[in-house]
């Protein structure tokens, strides 16, 4: 979740639109999103070149600094916001304690509607779900290992189908390596190299 300047008082309340625009490489335009923002009305526009994955985004955190009570977020495409689902879901929840408006264009999402209310609350229920499924199955496959015990000499391998659910669970961001590697009772170089020869397949498929 990213950190967010205090709510303003009541006589520093807005009814801007500040956009936000992101793209993942440097070569990549960002004026198609820039374009779409202004005719919806933003000003000012803060943009950076930023992947999606990085938790360093000064230019986000810039346009969350300018947000007021009374203005909205305005982004092009929900992933503009979060680096995961639940992140986006915290940075949105963070936004309504302060009074701020948040809309994704091309969702056709707005959450000063109640039908954008109620998608967003889908997504939340979603996120949790998510966590939850995966906490559990994680403690599950801890547990089976510690009933089984360990096996001593060559750590077993993985098979084709178990790195695909290992890939799988570790795009949960609260999901550690550790955790994964044990579920499947293998060491971290195990599944690491799995995952590696998973995607070099991919590669040349």
């Amino acid at each position: 979740m990213l950190n967010a300047a205090p709510s303003p008082t009541p006589d520093q309340a807005g009814t801007r639109r500040i956009g936000y625009a992101r793209v993942s490489t440097a070569d990549q335009d960002l004026a198609p999103q820039l374009d779409v923002l202004r005719v919806k009305g933003c000003d000012p526009i803060y943009s950076e070149h930023a992947s999606g994955k990085q938790a360093d985004r000064p230019e986000l955190l810039n346009a969350l600094k300018a947000l007021r009570a009374g203005d909205t977020l305005v982004v092009w495409r929900l992933d503009r916001l979060g680096r995961s689902l639940p992140d986006l879901i915290a940075n949105v929840n963070e936004l309504a304690t302060r009074g701020v408006a948040f809309e994704s264009i091309t969702e056709a999402i707005d959450t000063t509607t109640a039908s954008g209310k109620l998608v967003f609350n889908i997504f939340a229920s979603l996120a949790d779900f998510e966590r939850h499924l995966i906490s559990e199955r994680t403690r599950a496959g801890l547990a089976a290992g510690r009933a089984r015990g360990r096996s001593g000499g060559r750590p077993p391998a993985l098979t084709p189908k178990q790195i695909r659910e290992a890939r799988l669970l570790l795009t949960d961001p609260n999901a550690t390596v550790t955790a994964v590697a044990d579920r499947y009772e293998v060491s971290r170089t195990t599944l690491y190299k799995g995952l590696r020869e998973l995607a070099a397949k991919e590669g040349m498929a």
